[in-house]
Order: C-alpha cells, then sequence, then structure tokens
C-alpha cells in the first residue's frame, strides 16, 4: 500500500480538520497528504519523508521510534528461511532461541532485581527470538515448507516406492 493509500484510510476514520489543527496545518495540506503524488496535486506527506529518512541514513532507529509513538516495536523482518527437507532443525532453533530467552529471564530475575544491562539482555534474547520466529512463518506462509519429494533411494530401481 503506497503512503497516500494508508492517509486516505486513515482519513475514513480520522477527521482532517481535527488532524490540521492538532498538528497546526491547512486543511487542504492533510487532503494533499491522501492524494497520489503522480498526478501533481498530491504533496510529499510525512510517511513518505520517515520512508525518505529511514532510506537516506539506513538507521532502523527511526523506524523504532515511529513504532514506539503507536505501543509497539520495530523488528526486520529476517532473511528468508530454505527448505532442507528438515523441518525439525528449524523447529528447534525455535525452540533453542526461546529456551535461551527464559534462561536470560531467569538469570536476571533470580536476585529479584533487574538491572538496565539485564534489561538489555533480556530484549537482545526476545528480538532474536521474534527474528527467527517470524522467519520460519514467512517461510510457511510463502509455501516454502511445502512436502519435498525426497531424492530417489538408488537401492530402488527407477519409479519404484520404497516401503
Amino acid at each position: 500500500m503506497e503512503s497516500h493509500d494508508v492517509l486516505r484510510e486513515v482519513l475514513k476514520k480520522t477527521s482532517a480538520k481535527q488532524i490540521a489543527s492538532d498538528m497546526g496545518l491547512s486543511l487542504s495540506l492533510i487532503y494533499k497528504w491522501a492524494e497520489p503524488p503522480a498526478d501533481g496535486s498530491g504533496a510529499n506527506n510525512p510517511l513518505d519523508r520517515v520512508g525518505q529518512l529511514i532510506t537516506s541514513t539506513g538507521d532502523a532507529r527511526l523506524a523504532q521510534w515511529v513504532c514506539e509513538q503507536s505501543g509497539g516495536f520495530f523488528i526486520r523482518n529476517p532473511q528468508s528461511v530454505k527448505h532442507t527437507g528438515h523441518l525439525i532443525p528449524l523447529t528447534n532453533d525455535i525452540v533453542q532461541d526461546f529456551a535461551d530467552m527464559l534462561a536470560t529471564i531467569a538469570i536476571s530475575s533470580s536476585d529479584n532485581v533487574i538491572t538496565n544491562q539485564e534489561a538489555r539482555n533480556i530484549r537482545d534474547r526476545w528480538e532474536r527470538l521474534k527474528s527467527v520466529t517470524e522467519g520460519f512463518v514467512r517461510a510457511a506462509e510463502s509455501g516454502n515448507f511445502e512436502q519435498i519429494i525426497p531424492p530417489e533411494d538408488p537401492a530402488q530401481p527407477a519409479g519404484t516406492a520404497a516401503g
């Protein structure tokens, strides 16, 4: 979805007049943000600007800040998971990362105090778990884990099934 499409959808549920008032901008500018820039009438909107700023700096902290403004968090999409024909090692990775996160929490909270460094360690483990799990889910959704036909057994004549 393009940025102007997002803004157009937002304006269906939020008053453009209220946004203009809250931001100290003209009502016409708010409406221009919701128009495609290609037709000449749209204006470079704040979403486009944030995207340009992230592209220019390559710094994900900008995206993290935007996510925090709405009570969320930013996590990069992981690289695509390649299906080797064996799902158990991939699922074991997720379970191991979950166990590592729980161990970090247990160690950090064992003295009934969590320091800033311990909180950062917990966050790091949590972000790793989310990333690994998201990679797995995206691969599943894209069909990467559909049944793979195993290679033929060299002991079997071609065209026959072992079994």
